[in-house]
């Protein structure tokens, strides 16, 4: 008798069993998190999800010159956050740019736009989206989520000057001007004041190749400069097809935003350079942060934004010291570039003697210094 009710009770606790089996089969079984949702619970939890950060490009990062550069900084970004940025290469400036721009700040919380011309198409994107952060590459117009940033150059261009000054034997330097704005207006005339500081009879030929990367028209701007005997060339674009002109007839060369030392190793001086990287993982960490705020940057000598590429192996020593000393005065707030007495191609007294020209003035100069010749275009 026993021994059936314990049978009976092992056959009642097996079917109990099968029952919950049942039972928990039939449930259905919990989905897996989407990735939207997993993001979203890492920020509810406190941990901040990374930003999506874009760069929008006039040209590519293979001219060897400005975006190559910016491409760097963005590298520098990428690896700091462990995130991958989106760039949009040979953006033309103008309705394309806004295009673009809009186009990005629909899936985007930060967009670096890096010409002057984008600026305009920079402002007005920025009104429509006003929870996606702009930076503004050289331009001067910013708004609540709009900010600018730029390089000295005028500081680096003053140095290489310097160098171009006591390299010329005959006073006549050459300098090919991409555009004629502010930025490159101001640089060719730190340029000419740094020449002049150690060599006061040297004259700098200015001609526009209205280009910023189109090695063809800048390398036929730089022939009309070296037809005319200058015997150091400088030139402002992004092709070191200015500098590459200059080697083929012998001719100390300079190019600009990157070393290009490479291009024309016998002949290279140095230009001045950039480097984007470090404000570039600043800004990003900042609006990760919930700090950021709009400004405007100006980064020198002293920030490291801009510096000058080594000097090429034909540089004499004593052209290298000249330099190196007057950047330290830079670097350590003793020198200014644009101190006076200064004069305009015309003669007349622009900033008296002990005078200092004010940063915003600077920006927006449209005049040259005396010594240059060439024009500025309307």
């Amino acid at each position: 008798m026993k021994k059936k009710i314990m049978g009976l009770f092992v056959l009642i606790m097996m079917f109990m069993v099968m029952v919950a089996c049942s039972q928990e089969s039939s449930q259905p079984a919990e989905p897996e998190a989407t990735e939207e949702e997993t993001e979203a619970t890492i920020t509810e939890s406190g941990t901040e999800a990374l930003p999506k950060v874009a760069f929008v490009y006039i040209g590519v990062p293979g001219d060897g010159g400005w975006t190559f550069e910016h491409d760097k900084g963005r590298q520098m970004v990428d690896e700091t956050f462990g995130i991958t940025s989106t760039t949009v290469e040979n953006v033309p400036e103008g309705p394309d740019a806004e295009r673009v721009i809009e186009e990005l700040a629909q899936d985007h919380n930060i967009i670096f736009t890096t010409s002057f011309g984008y600026m305009d198409p920079t402002v007005n994107v920025a009104k429509k989206y006003p929870d996606v952060v702009f930076m503004h590459a050289t331009g001067y117009k910013t708004s609540e989520n709009l900010g600018t940033y730029q390089g000295k150059g005028y500081q680096p261009g003053y140095l290489a000057g310097i160098a171009a000054g006591k390299l010329t034997e005959n006073n006549k330097i050459g300098y090919v001007g991409a555009f004629p704005i502010p930025e490159v207006i101001y640089t060719i005339n730190a340029f000419t004041l740094g020449a002049q500081s150690v060599n006061p009879d040297i004259e700098v030929s200015v001609v526009w190749s209205n280009t910023w990367f189109d090695p063809a028209t800048e390398r036929q701007a730089a022939v009309t400069l070296l037809d005319e005997g200058v015997d150091v060339l400088a030139n402002y674009q992004d092709s070191p097809a200015g500098i590459q002109a200059a080697a083929e007839r012998g001719v100390w060369g300079m190019g600009n935003d990157s070393d290009m030392n490479k291009y024309a190793p016998e002949t290279y001086v140095t230009n001045p350079t950039l480097n984007w990287g470090p404000y570039y993982v600043d800004v990003v960490q900042s609006v990760i942060d919930g700090t950021w705020e709009t400004n405007s940057y100006y980064g020198g000598l002293k920030e490291g934004m801009v510096d000058l590429a080594p000097f090429g192996k034909n540089v004499p020593q004593d052209v290298q010291n000249a330099v190196n000393t007057k950047k330290q005065e830079i670097i350590d707030e003793t020198y200014e570039v644009f101190s006076g007495p200064i004069y305009d191609q015309t003669g007349e007294l622009k900033l008296a003697e002990g005078e200092i020209i004010p940063l915003e003035d600077i920006l927006s100069m449209n005049w040259f210094v005396k010594g240059v010749k060439g024009t500025i275009p309307e």
